[in-house]
């Protein structure tokens, strides 16, 4: 069979949050697939075959056969290019380690050209898969070889220079699983938990509680240890030392054997333990002098090293550390022993995801001095039996969390308090953390300021401990879910209107509001940005202001299409009508019939117990009524609107133009009425029903709500579109 042209990816668009495909962000490609149109895959002999060569896990993808096997079942039935390569897509994703469960592929009205869409956590990880992905399609097709590892690689690195780390990934989906959202605010690991004055911010397991000054005290090792022995915490007796000969008298002093370390190193970096003799305690200076500002010489405490963590006053997690021993063959060397006895753990390696790092002696000092006072290095050959120690702290493997004595939990809450820490990792040693510090000897060694989690995410033996939800409930207390007030407002006819009259009826009742909308970008009723500000950037920036207190976004059908909404959820949606399908073609929209599909998003954001606002004088709008998770209030202008009554009878609220007023309709209660004075004209109608609807939804008082109407003409004449 003769080789076949490349399939032809037309356009490719980032769709950043919920859309008509998905709730969540995704990746959606145009493709043209040219003469392959001609050819499912049931008409390219051997494909099948050639394509789960590369991929043989696609045998455990369902597709719409619902079990294992569905996506080969239909591969050999036939099925077209564009729907393989979103599963090919997927697979790279998954093996790279970003687990993707949902794609669609969808023909459009123009012949070949279909709409691929896949779940894209991060824009550039899933345009890596796709370029993979179509490479590796092709070469199946046309029978050439294909290197699946090394695509998978570039996936993966990717992967890890876009995804956040692992303690930050655990907070964030502690808090997506109490339905808290979030926004990342940079390419590291800088996240913000909830929308606008409720929001917290994390970084790594530091918070915007977190204490600078408890953070710079926590990197002062002396300095936390003077601080510590004050309050009665049971420390080791050391001091700052400034030479290798001022080391070797402070150990003269306290005492061998003695911990050589720098003031303020982190995981264990620099930290020589058990030392006795004079040149090797000068020189463990030098290699903690290497790595630190200030060099302490402490009395040695004998015990395992544990790490405790404390969050917001509690002991949430305790690991215990151990000792690394090879055992010599008599043939190979110490590194060979390492490399095979050691670094073949699975929990070792480069990446954040491993609790255990790869062992390297050249980037080891401390190890390499260990290995010294043994009379090895790192090409010596132990005898046959010989055990040598590697490897005396840092290496936390053991989940401990359910030993640790109620007393040593207690001591390790006030260290924490005493820095002045929400969240701390306290490093103690002891014998036995079951019994009480005091008995045994044991003591607080240091009190760190963001903490790694991975030690209690990923513990080598013992139970995982749900760390990221700790921090969560630390943030917010029961019940809270960082979210503001956000009203979405969707459609074409007069939505910047019913945007700016939601967002001014707000202000009146005293809130901060911030609005997006056709007419700018407003911030507490003030214009910060003029132009057209009906889109994803503009209301994303109004969630990330920490002042706002209620969010209005207007959302235009193209706005959905492009980018998605700029929230998961809201408490109120808005659909005025379902017009403006000639302005989509681009979109592949063509008639009416289709805008339903695009503005039915508005209405599946909606909280349970948010509302949504519809047009009963629009079937297509009113008949999105079903899909909202919360409750609905129908608006007409026609006081006499058949679906609007029946929505009424059947125990719902409505709002319709009564004369110059509108009603407030609700079942056992008598009506409302506000008048509306000049907005009575049958076109300022149409936007300040489904305005009044919303602010009835949020609480707002009808007198207010009367107020407010009765004000707006003279708002919008101070604050006009900024660009005219």
């Amino acid at each position: 069979m003769s080789a076949k042209n490349d399939i032809r990816l037309l356009r490719i668009n980032h769709l950043r949050g919920p859309n008509i495909w998905t709730y969540r962000p995704a990746l959606e490609v145009w493709l043209d697939l040219g003469e392959l149109e001609d050819y499912p895959s049931n008409l390219l002999p051997g494909f099948t075959d050639r394509l789960l060569g590369l991929l043989p896990n696609l045998m455990e993808h369902h597709c719409g056969v619902g079990e294992r096997g569905g996506f080969v079942e239909r591969l050999r039935e036939g099925t077209w290019a564009g729907h393989i390569l979103e599963h090919v897509v997927i697979e790279l994703l998954n093996l790279a380690g970003m687990p993707t469960g949902f794609g669609q592929t969808r023909s459009t009205s123009q012949h070949g050209v279909y709409r691929m869409v896949f779940r894209a956590r991060d824009e550039q990880v899933a345009r890596a898969a796709l370029a993979q992905g179509h490479a590796l399609l092709m070469a199946a097709i046309n029978e050439r070889p294909f290197d699946v590892e090394a695509a998978v690689n570039v996936v993966r690195e990717e992967l890890d220079d876009c995804y956040l780390g692992p303690s930050t990934a655990a907070i964030v989906e502690a808090a997506t699983e109490r339905r808290i959202p979030h926004i990342r605010l940079n390419s590291g690991n800088l996240v913000q938990l909830g929308h606008g004055k409720r929001q917290r911010r994390i970084w790594t397991a530091e918070t915007d509680r977190t204490s600078a000054i408890g953070e710079g005290i926590a990197g002062d090792k002396d300095l936390t240890k003077t601080l510590l022995a004050a309050c009665g915490v049971p420390v080791p007796e050391g001091r700052v030392v400034e030479s290798p000969a001022e080391a070797w008298d402070a150990a003269e002093d306290i005492g061998v054997p003695v911990v050589v370390k720098p003031s303020d190193a982190n995981h264990g970096r620099g930290v020589s333990l058990e030392l006795m003799e004079q040149a090797d305690i000068e020189a463990a200076f030098g290699i903690a002098d290497a790595e630190g500002s200030e060099v302490i010489v402490e009395r040695y405490v004998r015990g395992n090293e544990h790490r405790l963590l404390v969050v917001g006053g509690k002991l949430v997690a305790a690991a215990r550390g151990e000792s690394l021993w090879i055992t010599g063959d008599g043939e190979s060397t110490v590194v060979q022993l390492i490399d095979s006895q050691l670094n073949t753990d699975p929990r070792r390696g480069e990446t954040e995801d491993l609790p255990l790092e790869t062992i390297r002696l050249e980037r080891e000092p401390v190890m390499r001095q260990l290995l010294q006072r043994q009379g090895l290095d790192g090409d010596s050959v132990p005898a046959a039996g010989r055990r040598v120690l590697v490897q005396r702290n840092g290496n936390m493997a053991f989940d401990c969390t359910h030993e640790v004595h109620p007393e040593v939990a207690a001591m390790a809450v006030l260290a924490a308090k005493v820095v002045g820490l929400d969240i701390a990792g306290i490093d103690l040693v002891a014998e036995d953390i079951s019994k009480p510090l005091e008995a045994q000897g044991g003591a607080i060694v240091e009190v760190n300021a963001g903490p790694g989690l991975l030690m209690h995410l990923k513990p080598a033996v013992g139970t995982p401990q749900p760390v990221g939800r700790a921090i969560v409930d630390h943030l917010f207390a029961e019940g809270e879910s960082g979210r503001i007030p956000i009203v979405g407002v969707a459609g074409t006819r007069h939505t910047h209107t019913v945007a700016r009259l939601v967002a001014w009826l707000l202000h009146l009742r005293g809130q901060p509001v911030g609005l997006a909308c056709r007419d700018g970008l407003f911030m507490e009723n003030r214009p910060v940005q003029g132009g057209d500000c009906a889109h994803w950037e503009a209301g994303h920036r109004l969630l990330m202001n920490r002042r706002i207190e209620a969010a209005v976004i207007e959302n235009g059908p193209l706005a959905i299409l492009r980018d998605g909404l700029p929230y998961d959820r809201c408490h109120i949606g808005i659909v005025t009508d379902a017009e403006g399908a000639d302005t989509l073609a681009e979109h592949d929209i063509r008639d009416a019939d289709q805008m339903p599909k695009v503005l039915r998003t508005q209405i599946d954001v909606v909280l349970e117990d948010g509302v949504g606002v519809l047009n009963a004088a629009d079937e297509r709008v009113a008949a999105l009524a079903p899909l909202c998770d919360g409750e609905v209030i129908l608006y007409a202008p026609d006081p006499a609107n058949a679906a609007l009554a029946a929505h009424v009878e059947a125990g719902g609220r409505a709002v319709r133009l009564q004369g110059r007023s509108a009603e407030l309709l609700a079942p056992d209660a008598q009506p409302q009425r506000i008048e509306l004075s000049a907005w009575g004209e049958a076109t300022r109608a149409e936007a300040v029903l489904p305005a009044v609807a919303a602010a009835w939804a949020l609480g707002v008082a009808p007198a207010l709500i009367r107020a407010g109407i009765e004000t707006f003409d003279a708002e919008l004449a101070r604050n006009p579109n900024p660009t005219r």
